[in-house]
C-alpha cells in the first residue's frame, strides 16, 4: 500500500495533483472540506483560504469542482476496487469469494495511515452523500463516452463476474452488481438521515443486507 498508486482518468484534471505537495493538499483538504460543508458550499476560493494559496493556484490543477468531485470519486472507486481484488485473490470457492467482495464493497470504511493525504473515512462519508452530484448531471453521456466513470464501470463488472461464477444461470448479474454499489451508499445515507426507511442500524449493517439479498437471489447458503 506504501506504493499505491489509484489510475485517475487524465481528463479530470489540469495538473495530476499526485505530482506536488500543492496537489496532494488541494486534495486532502478539498475532502474534508465537502465532507463538512457540503458540495453546494463548497468553492475554490475558500479552499484557497483553507490551504493558503490563491484561487487561481487550484484553477492548475482542477478546472473546475465538478472536475475536482469526479476526481475524488474515481480515487475512492480505484481505492475499493484495489482492496476488493486483494481481499478476494487467492480465493477459489466462488460463494466464499463473492462473500468477501460483498464485504468489501459494503463494509463501513476504516482510514489507511499509508496513504496520508487521503482520509477515506471522510471521503467515503463524501461519496455516500455527495456521488450522485458528479452524474446527475446533462453532460453525463459525453463525460461517461470519456471514461469518468471506467472504474466504478469495472468494479461492478468484476462483482458481475463473481455473481455468475456462483449461478452461470442467473440472468440479472450486471443489474445486481450495480445494485449493490449504489445500494451501500444508499442504505448508509438512509442509516444516517431517514433511520425510519431502512433496517440498517446499529446491528444490522449494510454488508448484512446485501450478503442476504444476493445469496437468497441466487438461492445459495453463505458459507460460514
Amino acid at each position: 500500500m506504501q506504493s499505491l498508486k489509484i489510475g485517475v482518468n487524465e481528463k479530470l484534471y489540469i495538473k495530476d495533483p499526485e505530482s506536488s505537495t500543492l496537489g496532494k493538499n488541494i486534495v486532502e483538504q478539498s475532502i474534508l472540506m465537502i465532507d463538512e460543508m457540503g458540495f453546494e458550499n463548497f468553492t475554490f476560493k475558500k479552499l484557497g483560504v483553507k490551504i493558503s494559496s490563491n484561487e487561481s493556484s487550484i484553477y492548475r490543477y482542477f478546472e473546475n469542482k465538478h472536475k475536482l468531485l469526479l476526481y475524488l470519486a474515481t480515487w475512492y472507486w480505484g481505492w475499493v476496487e484495489y482492496r476488493m481484488v486483494f481481499a478476494t485473490n487467492g480465493i477459489s470457492d466462488p460463494v466464499k469469494k463473492l462473500e468477501k467482495a460483498i464485504e468489501v464493497l459494503t463494509q463501513n470504511v476504516e482510514e489507511d495511515s499509508s496513504i496520508t493525504h487521503v482520509n477515506e473515512v471522510a471521503l467515503n462519508r463524501l461519496i455516500i452523500n455527495e456521488y450522485s452530484k458528479s452524474y446527475l448531471v446533462k453532460e453525463i453521456n459525453n463525460e461517461s463516452k470519456d471514461g469518468y466513470f471506467i472504474i466504478c464501470k469495472r468494479l461492478v463488472n468484476r462483482l458481475s463476474d463473481m455473481i455468475s461464477a456462483v449461478d452461470e444461470n442467473y440472468g440479472y448479474p450486471v443489474s445486481l452488481a450495480s445494485t449493490v454499489l449504489e445500494g451501500s451508499l444508499h442504505q448508509y445515507f438512509l442509516k444516517a438521515h431517514f433511520p425510519t426507511l431502512t433496517n440498517c442500524n446499529k446491528k444490522i449493517t449494510p454488508t448484512d443486507f446485501f450478503t442476504d439479498l444476493i445469496f437468497r437471489t441466487l438461492n445459495q447458503k453463505v458459507n460460514g
